[in-house]
This record gives structure tokens, C-alpha cells and sequence, in this order.
């Protein structure tokens, strides 16, 4: 690899490492400690409002829905998540979070605004424009990855 995109590397996997131990060390030192990383995905998935359904939250995790019911049982037992029925079709369930789970979603989402203004502090609207579209073609590349490994399970 170039020394230009071996700094790359270098930093994409730093990053992805650090934020994982970050969020993990944090809910294990915090009153989240009953939490995985996984669960906490969930209920920021699920979000403040109460206005998505299992379906939705699944796909937006790449998870199927029986994989997202396990994780949403274990929520609901813990008191982070409620399940509540749809008030133009009863048979549809939405997916809420408790006052604790959007306790934990508002903390959640402080630190990830923390790490969005201090990744563009000094940066002008070109340099912004130019990290966006990185990170767009980031993103384009693993959800690929992410439909090409779904289509061969």
C-alpha cells in the first residue's frame, strides 16, 4: 500500500478499535453496565420516538427480525424497551424505549456529537465536503458488504 492510504488504514482501523472500546468501557463503568454494545445499537435504532417497528429497526440493524426480537425481549426485561401496538393497526407492534432507554439514548447521542464536532474542529466547508464524501463512499463500500454477505447466507 502507498504510504498516503497505509495512513488510512492505519486510522480507519484505529478509530473503529478505539470507538468500540470507548462505548464498551463506558457502559461498563456507567449505571448501563447491565447493557451490551449490541443492545445499546438496538435502543439507538429504536430511538427517542416511538414510531418504528420491529421490521424497520431490524433492517436498519442488517439483522433479521428474529434476531432483533431476542435483543428487544432481553430490552424490554431490563426496563429500557416497551412494545406497544400501533393506535391505525392493532396488529402492527412499534418499538418504544422507557425513561431509561432515552436516558441512555440521549447519552449515547452527546457523545457521538462530541466526536462529529471535534473531528471537524478547524475544518472549512471544503474540507468538510471532502470528509463527507469520504465517508459516503465508506459507507457505499460496507453496504455493499453488508447485502453481499446477506445474500449469501
Amino acid at each position: 500500500m502507498e504510504p498516503t492510504l497505509e495512513t488510512i488504514n492505519g486510522y480507519l482501523v484505529d478509530v473503529f478499535n478505539q470507538m468500540l472500546d470507548i462505548e464498551e468501557s463506558s457502559l461498563a463503568q456507567s449505571q448501563f453496565n447491565d447493557l451490551s454494545i449490541k443492545e445499546m445499537h438496538a435502543i439507538e435504532a429504536i430511538g427517542m420516538y416511538s414510531e418504528h417497528t420491529t421490521t424497520e429497526v431490524a433492517n436498519k440493524l442488517n439483522v433479521t427480525v428474529g434476531t432483533l426480537t431476542v435483543a428487544v425481549n432481553a430490552l424490554v426485561k431490563k426496563g429500557y424497551v416497551v412494545r406497544l401496538k400501533s393506535e391505525a393497526d392493532r396488529r402492527i407492534v412499534i418499538l418504544g424505549l422507557t425513561k431509561k432507554g432515552r436516558l441512555l439514548y440521549r447519552l449515547h447521542r452527546k457523545f457521538h456529537e462530541k466526536l462529529v464536532l471535534k473531528t471537524i474542529e478547524g475544518m472549512n466547508a471544503e474540507e468538510m465536503a471532502v470528509l463527507v464524501k469520504g465517508l459516503h463512499n465508506l459507507y457505499d463500500f460496507l453496504h455493499e458488504a453488508v447485502l453481499a454477505n446477506q445474500e449469501g447466507k
